[in-house]
């Protein structure tokens, strides 16, 4: 049951154009975009590659685990397939799981992609082995961390608030959530801040991953915080109709 309800949500959003566009299109284009980036935004020291690379990799991340998910159970919830699919004998975590697993298999995808084209262009990843290690680590996290706080504002808000809210949020990390640019390139007591979101965690652990210095402990227990925290209002608060 839970290998068919994952490749329905595969196939449901195989379906869906404006998903695809936000989950695959919007970060290859931004990381093509990538030499350019130096002549738009100060990236600071090094390789404008190398830096974006990795805050490309944190954005596919947010974009499949966030928003597409969050938009896709809001306008289900609104449309009675969550109730449906809670009333048949599949169980209700087999439903969260099946989306989780279709959430993994586009995320593998969008990495390997996102990777390989970032090597083509230039990208010198440092670290060898443990910084790919590190990089399934965080995505785990990061994957855990955006898909509980989507359910969270999926299962409470109506879907019109829901497609608002995860668009615009999914706006605000991308300009300045401390996914592309280094959290170093921001004031002092922005920098601080952002280092307690999961955006800023993520992006800056997968930039220490490959250039060779190593995400921070902190990072690791940013995005468990983060999870545990959402996932246990997730199951306080979801309404499944």
């Amino acid at each position: 049951m839970l290998r068919a309800q994952t490749t329905m949500e595969l196939r449901l959003l195989a379906r869906n154009g404006e998903q695809l566009l936000l989950t695959m299109v919007i970060p290859l284009v931004l990381l093509l975009l990538s030499s350019a980036s130096d002549k738009i935004v100060d990236l600071g020291p090094g390789r404008p590659i190398d830096i974006i690379t990795p805050g490309i990799l944190a954005l596919a991340v947010l974009s499949t685990s966030f928003t597409s998910l969050a938009i896709a159970t809001g306008f289900e919830r609104r449309y009675g397939v969550i109730k449906r699919l809670g009333a048949s004998p599949l169980p209700r975590w087999g439903l969260l799981f099946g989306k989780v697993g279709a959430v993994v298999v586009v995320e593998v995808v969008q990495l390997t992609v996102l990777s390989v084209v970032g090597l083509l262009l230039g990208w010198e990843p440092q670290g060898g082995a443990t910084a790919f290690v590190a990089m399934i680590v965080l995505s785990i996290l990061g994957t855990a961390a955006f898909g509980s706080l989507g359910l969270l504002i999926a299962g409470t808000l109506r879907a019109e608030a829901t497609l608002a809210v995860a668009n615009l949020v999914y706006v605000l990390l991308l300009v300045g959530g401390g996914l592309l640019v280094p959290l170093s390139r921001y004031p002092e007591a922005a920098s601080h801040a952002l280092q307690l979101l999961p955006s800023g965690a993520l992006g800056q652990g997968l930039r220490d991953a490959f250039d060779g210095s190593g995400a921070s402990p902190f990072t690791y227990v940013v995005l468990i915080v983060w999870t545990v925290c959402a996932s246990l209002l997730v199951a306080r608060t979801f309404k499944w109709e």
